[in-house]
């Protein structure tokens, strides 16, 4: 089966946070969580030029995830296209997933006492469609959802066009 992921090209993100908008709309997330952060890192310096630069945070349903490794109940599953999927009826808001996550992309819901996650919104995914914050909704269009190999030619070609 394919492996579908979600990579940010970050040299593009204008910071605008379209997708957070995107994100929260889609999936009813409650006011204090977000499961995909856009911050600004901004302005530095680089190569004597003041430059925004901008990291947006989502989960990116690792191959290796140690989030179900710690998760003494199960919640969190890896589909067979590399979706990590967290399930909130499962969960008991231990928050052990959170601690050891690389992307810091798992956020606690006080509202639900439950963790939650970007699920790469796979009821979309599941009908075809692509993410929310993916779904060109992202001004700059640096957010890319597909096969992570395909998505690096995508973003190298984008950076080749701008350097000529």
């Amino acid at each position: 089966m394919t492996q579908l992921t979600v990579i940010i090209d970050h040299e593009s993100c204008w910071g605008c946070k379209a997708c957070e908008v995107a994100c929260k709309q889609e999936n009813d997330i409650d006011d204090g969580v977000k499961l995909i952060r856009v911050s600004d890192n901004s302005p530095k310096k680089v190569q004597g030029k003041l430059e925004f630069i901008f990291k947006v945070n989502v989960c990116t349903q690792c191959d290796e995830f140690p989030c179900a490794e710690v998760c003494a109940f199960e919640a969190i599953t890896k589909r067979p296209d590399s979706i990590v999927v967290l399930d909130e009826d499962l969960c008991t808001g231990c928050e052990l997933c959170i601690d050891v996550c690389p992307d810091d992309a798992m956020r606690y819901n006080y509202n639900n006492d439950v963790v939650q996650k970007c699920n790469l919104c796979y009821h979309r995914v599941d009908k075809g469609l692509i993410p929310a914050c993916a779904d060109n909704i992202c001004l700059a269009h640096c957010i890319y959802f597909g096969e992570p190999d395909e998505i690096r030619r995508q973003i190298e070609s984008v950076h080749a066009a701008r350097r000529r």
